[in-house]
């Protein structure tokens, strides 16, 4: 039995050789790996002995050959193929381990097109996709993680047809991820991401127990580690639709640096939030927003859960915590509830990917863009449009509910005082709707309004939501202006001597 070995990533690789030689395999291999296992005392041959040719052209070529791919694939069981490859003197290649050049760590490291290029494996994919298809006679190893379940099986004789299935999907999966990324790479380099076509890639993390209803099946994909590095189950197992709360709860209270933001999510939408003195004083008046929907909520905290806080949340039922951390103590103040689930990013606050595009699936495809971003600076430098002017404490409340808004279904709207949400209205048709409904809200839970900051995602097309809010006492708004009414608007703001801001960037969240 021969196996050809040609790995970039080198872990693991000898010890593989080495089982693989102890079971009487011949190993054959190319540059690097040849001499990683020449060094390492495992008999072993270079490539240029079966090819019959020398790697040329500063070793692009080298694989590429009819005595590597006529050894690959080449069909035991037919009688054909077996007389022709003994005609060619062909020796069939019954294993190939291939890790492919680094292409991604290439490109996170040097923007050098020349090194880029080469960085780009033509010999590795193509040996991995003749393996695969001929995977009923040859095993396609891609994954170091692969190595000791291959020699495993093949020490006791279970590299059955079903295993070699799977190792052939998975190498086909590699091909492909690997393709995608460059393509996307070049239209990313020349085309501003939008070439003619657009490729998707995730790397499976796990399965969540259904989709978003049980007749669904459902899985979290990452594009590259980010889960993997930062998600960590404490307690409980996280639900597709738990993922999605995660997102736009982690998205929110990470928005803010490193100050002790909580955000409470229901269905998607924030129903609570709060940057007060610390994440205790946070989290309760993040709570007295929307106290009834923050029941079976999802909680994002940015900073470490302590015993105190933990014990002020297990007060009610939530469904989710997710934090930059928790200690040891307040995790065993959890421990007796059985629903509650616990994540964590093992941080000292909480980190988004920051994935430069964004997409939808709709009925047939789905549209793609670059991702939206709030800026810090939006607020900063929002013009002035009002004569009056908001105080220090306006202009944080004005970038709590801007971002909040930002990051919220359109049509929305939401009211902030004191650096706690009081009234959020969002997913609305209408913008007064949105107004009306957050303000009907606050007034059920005996929140009050006025003094608030108001943030709307989009402009205001008349001024009756000005005039609304001038009632419920609101005293500084922010939005991105550019209506056709602006004057109105202004106008509008100065009769109530509201404070009243422009950003010039609006926030559609569909």
């Amino acid at each position: 039995m021969r196996a050809l070995l040609s790995v970039s990533d080198k872990s693991g690789i000898v010890e593989f050789a080495k089982g693989l030689a102890d079971m009487g395999w011949e190993i054959v291999s190319t540059g690097g790996t040849y001499r990683t296992l020449k060094e390492a005392g495992i008999p072993v041959t270079e490539i240029d002995e079966v090819t019959k040719f020398p790697e040329c052209f500063e070793g692009r070529v080298k694989t590429l050959n009819p005595y590597v791919h006529g050894g690959i694939l080449y069909k035991r069981g037919d009688e054909g193929h077996r007389k022709q490859a003994e005609e060619l003197g062909i020796t069939g290649i019954d294993l190939v381990c291939v890790n492919l050049y680094p292409f991604k760590e290439t490109i996170e490291r040097t923007d050098d097109f020349d090194e880029i290029i080469e960085n780009i494996d033509i010999g590795g994919p193509t040996m991995v996709r003749s393996a695969a298809k001929n995977f009923q006679d040859v095993l396609i190893v891609t994954d170091a993680a692969d190595y000791a379940p291959v020699l495993e099986a093949l020490r006791e004789g279970k590299d059955d047809l079903a295993f070699r299935r799977d190792l052939m999907i998975k190498a086909f999966e590699h091909t492909a991820a690997y393709d995608a990324m460059i393509a996307n790479y070049m239209n990313q380099r020349f085309n501003e991401g939008f070439g003619r076509y657009q490729f998707i890639s995730g790397k499976k993390v796990f399965d969540t127990r259904y989709g978003e209803n049980p007749h669904q099946q459902g899985a979290l994909y990452e594009f590259g580690d980010f889960f993997t590095k930062n998600f960590h189950t404490l307690k409980g197992e996280a639900s597709f639709n738990n993922l999605t709360d995660i997102n736009g709860a982690v998205k929110i209270a990470s928005s803010f640096g490193d100050e002790p933001a909580v955000c409470i999510v229901k269905h998607g939408n924030p129903c609570g939030f709060a940057i007060k003195s610390d994440l205790l004083e946070s989290y309760t008046e993040a709570l007295k927003c929307d106290p009834i929907s923050a029941f079976g909520g999802v909680v994002a905290v940015n900073g470490t859960v302590d015993k105190e806080l933990a014990e002020k949340m297990n007060e009610i039922f939530l469904e989710v915590i997710i934090a930059a951390d928790f200690t040891p103590e307040a995790v065993e103040v959890f421990a007796p509830k059985k629903r509650i689930k616990l994540f964590s990013q093992k941080s000292d606050r909480l980190h988004i990917a920051g994935d430069r595009h964004d997409f939808k699936h709709i009925e047939g495809g789905f549209v793609y863009q670059t991702a939206d971003c709030i800026c810090d600076n939006e607020v900063k430098q929002a013009k002035q449009m009002s004569e009056t002017v908001a105080t220090p404490q306006e202009m944080k409340d004005l970038e709590i509910a801007w971002k909040v808004a930002g990051l919220t279904k359109s049509n929305c709207v939401v009211y902030v005082k004191d650096s706690a949400m009081v009234a959020v209205g969002m997913g609305m048709t209408s913008r007064v709707d949105a107004a009306q409904c957050a303000l009907k809200k606050a007034k059920e839970v005996g929140l009050d309004v006025s003094g608030a900051a108001m943030a709307s995602e989009a402009f205001f097309p008349f001024r009756d939501s000005v005039d609304a809010a001038a009632e419920a006492g609101v005293r500084a708004i922010i939005e991105p202006g550019g209506s056709i009414r602006d004057d109105e608007v202004i106008q509008a703001a100065n009769e109530h001597g509201i404070a009243l801001y422009f950003t010039g960037v609006r926030h559609f969240l569909h």
